[in-house]
Parts: C-alpha cells; sequence; structure tokens
C-alpha cells in the first residue's frame, strides 16, 4: 500500500513538471510569471503565512516553516488552479483572452514528533507561455514584423522542517530546489524580405537556496486571545543557469519547420543570480477557533540577468498583503455551513519590472472557503479547498499591457493519524 501511494505520488509530479501554463505577456521578461509560492489556504487570505499558525491540526505552513507548531495529523494535498486572464492595450486598440488549468501544488506533511514536523511540497514557481505579434507599416509600404514566444516552466521541490523550542517560540527552515527550462524567441522580418532572422534564448536551471523562519505566539487563557509574530528570509543561493543565444536566419516550409538555417552568432553563459534575496515579516491576533486577521510585508532584492543577449534589471519589489479567518461555530453539527471555515484577504504588489518609467504592478482581492468532509471535526480538518482571487496588473500607459485576472483554485486536503504504530488494539 505504501509503495502504491508513493508512485502515486511521483507519477502527479511528472504530470505537474510537463504541463503548460497560461501567463501574462510580461512573462517575457526574465524567469517567466512568476507563482505567487502559497496554497489555497493562504492565497485565499491574501497571501499571509509569515505570522499564520493554524488552529487546526492539520494544515501545514511551507511559507514560513516555524508555524506548525499546532500539525499534529498527516496530511496530503492536492490543489489546481484554473487562470483566466484579459489584456487589453491602447495599442491598436488590441484586446485578448487567455484560460489554462493545471496541477499547481501537491504536498505531504506529518509530524516526526511532538515538537518536530516535516512537509514535502512541489509546484510550478515560474513559466512561461507567450506570444506576442507586433507589426508596423513605413511611409514607402514596407511591413516590419516582429513575433516574441516564450515557453516552459520553472519548478520548485521543497522540504520543510519545523522545531517547537517552546510553547511560545518555534523556529524553521526548508531548503528550496528550483529546475527546469525555459524558451524565448524573437524573429523580425519584413515584407520585402526573404528570409527571417530569429534571435533564441535558451535557458537551462538548476537553482538551491534555503528559507529560515521564526515565530511567537503568546495566548491569554483566560479569553482564548492570541498574538502572533513571524519572520523568514531566504538567501544562500547555489545555482546553475546555462544560457545558450542563438542567432540565426532561415525561412519556415510549414508552420515549425525551418528550412536552410544559418547561424550568424551562438555563445553560451553562466549565471547564479537566479532567485534574489527574499525577507518576509508578519504579525496577527485572533480567538482560538474562531477567527484571525494578519498584515504582512513581503520584499524581495532585485537583480540583474540576460535577456535576449542584453543586461535587462529587476528593481527591488514588495507585497503587502492582509487577510484572515472565520469560523462560525465547529461544535454545531445541525448546521453544516457553520463548521465552513470563511476566509478573506487582499494585496498590493510593487512590481520589479519597469518598462518605459512604468513599474508593472498588482494588487487584488481574494476569498475561499474549507468545506470539511462529513466526519471531520475541530482535531481533524479534512475537506475540500476552495478560493478565488480577482485583481489587476500592468497599465495602458505608453502602449503597455492592462492585465485583469480571475483566478479559481480547487483542492483536496486529507489529513488522519496515518503512518503511526498502534499501542492498543
Amino acid at each position: 500500500m505504501k509503495k502504491i501511494f508513493v508512485l502515486s505520488f511521483i507519477s502527479v509530479g511528472y504530470f505537474l513538471n510537463a504541463q503548460s501554463l497560461s501567463n501574462s505577456p510580461y512573462a517575457a521578461y526574465g524567469i517567466g510569471d512568476v507563482k505567487y509560492d502559497n496554497t489555497i489556504e493562504t492565497s485565499s487570505m491574501g497571501g499571509i503565512s509569515t505570522a499564520y499558525i493554524s488552529d487546526f491540526s492539520s494544515n501545514f505552513n511551507f511559507g514560513n516553516p516555524a508555524n506548525n507548531g499546532n500539525f499534529e495529523l498527516t496530511s496530503i494535498k492536492l490543489e489546481a488552479t484554473n487562470e483566466n486572464n484579459y489584456f487589453k492595450t491602447d495599442y491598436n486598440s488590441t484586446k485578448s483572452t487567455k484560460h489554462s488549468t493545471y496541477l499547481s501544488n501537491i504536498s505531504i506533511a506529518f509530524p516526526v514528533s511532538p515538537k518536530i514536523k516535516m512537509g514535502f511540497l512541489y509546484q510550478p514557481y515560474s513559466s512561461k507561455s507567450y506570444e506576442i505579434l507586433h507589426s508596423e507599416t513605413i511611409a514607402d509600404g514596407t511591413v516590419y514584423g516582429n513575433k516574441f514566444t516564450g515557453s516552459g516552466t520553472l519548478n520548485t521541490a521543497q522540504v520543510a522542517l519545523s522545531y517547537k523550542i517552546n510553547p511560545k517560540f518555534s523556529v524553521g527552515a526548508k531548503a528550496n530546489y528550483y529546475f527546469g527550462n525555459l524558451y524565448d524567441l524573437n524573429e523580425f522580418t519584413t515584407s520585402t524580405a526573404d528570409l527571417i532572422n530569429g534571435y533564441e534564448t535558451k535557458n537551462s536551471i538548476k537553482n538551491f537556496n534555503f528559507t529560515l523562519g521564526t515565530s511567537y505566539q503568546s495566548i491569554n487563557t483566560s479569553t482564548d486571545k492570541k498574538l502572533t509574530i513571524g519572520a523568514t528570509a531566504t538567501f544562500g543561493n547555489t545555482s546553475k543557469m546555462t544560457t545558450e543565444y542563438t542567432n540565426s536566419t532561415y525561412y519556415y516550409t510549414d508552420v515549425d519547420i525551418k528550412s536552410t538555417p544559418t547561424v550568424i552568432e551562438n555563445k553560451k553563459n553562466n549565471s547564479n543570480n537566479l532567485i534574489p534575496l527574499q525577507a518576509s515579516v508578519g504579525v496577527g491576533y485572533g480567538s482560538e477557533n474562531e477567527w484571525f486577521v494578519s498584515g504582512q510585508i513581503d520584499y524581495k532584492k532585485g537583480e540583474s540577468i540576460s535577456y535576449f543577449g542584453n543586461t535587462f534589471d529587476y528593481k527591488d519589489s514588495y507585497r503587502v498583503s492582509a487577510g484572515g479567518w472565520y469560523l462560525p461555530n465547529y461544535n454545531n453539527f445541525r448546521s453544516y455551513f457553520s463548521r465552513v471555515v470563511y476566509r478573506y484577504g487582499a494585496f498590493y504588489e510593487k512590481g520589479n519590472i519597469e518598462l518605459y518609467g512604468n513599474s508593472i504592478n498588482k494588487f487584488g482581492v481574494s476569498a475561499g472557503v474549507m468545506l470539511p468532509f462529513k466526519n471531520s471535526g475541530i482535531g481533524r480538518m479534512s475537506g475540500l479547498e476552495i478560493g478565488v482571487e480577482v485583481g489587476k496588473r500592468g497599465t495602458l500607459k505608453d502602449n503597455l499591457i492592462n492585465q485583469n485576472f480571475v483566478n479559481v483554485k480547487v483542492g483536496f486536503n486529507f489529513a488522519d493519524r496515518w503512518f503511526r504504530k498502534q499501542l492498543y488494539n
């Protein structure tokens, strides 16, 4: 039985690695469109995780590995995301839409001892899946055309460990491994030319870093009110990104078949600044098993990367998140919806991409529910997770692209006291 489970877990991971994800045209820059690194649980609350310690024993926090003092069950999560993007630009009054559905997260977590908890997670980190066409007619009637295309996915596998020092203080560590291949192609031609000039960029990525976290939680036992403070830092990159550039001319005999390619230039280089330094601080307040609200600030250091053979500078960026959850009455078994966990949140992200003096920012609101299975209780909170994010990214200034998005996330959390040796029959 255990062997079958392990093989199933690996096969799901292979499918996640092979899938194609939809994203924004802004994915053309750098390592693509970064998927915010969290589960349905935290994304439904605006992305808060740094100062979020679940009241329930079935939720493992990968955002801050220190926040798992209450985790006591074995938990398996499978989650999928449906992205719906709506693009608009003032350039030729162009509008377009793009949709995709993909497996966004698989994880397993379990307690090693009353003080030590461990979790494994596998999910997409970023992706490229875009196609942009641009044409311009000059005075003599010649048409100049550019086509930009990109594909590929950068995935991450994580191992997290938490340790509870005492009832108030906990620490945690997480190892992050990023791997994948990303591809960009810029093609140029004119109506009077016989050939196409293509500039290919192929990135092969293997990157490792780690996250350290800490948390403090004080509970007033007379009122069940609690205050939580948390912090994380991600650093220590040991990476290898091999980039190959090929500048060539050719023409197409079929849709995807190049004929008579002539290489003008081919070169390779290596870089190791792929994933930047990141840090986060958060504070939260709530009432045990009733409600919780939290605020969080994330910081990401800018870096320089190679883009079509040139240097592109990412700016320092930050994200402000706020959110929480509410549980009406988990003991009311006459009313199912009184045992549903309701989540809410909002966020604003100052983007790390700047084009023509415009920062590509992002903001949105989110909501979600945790619908418990029939036999779930406060000590075994398994169920169906549903989350929704609605927001906006980009701008219409200087003929740039405005992106509106509606993302729907659905997943299952199966939690029980598995893999434990029974002491009594």
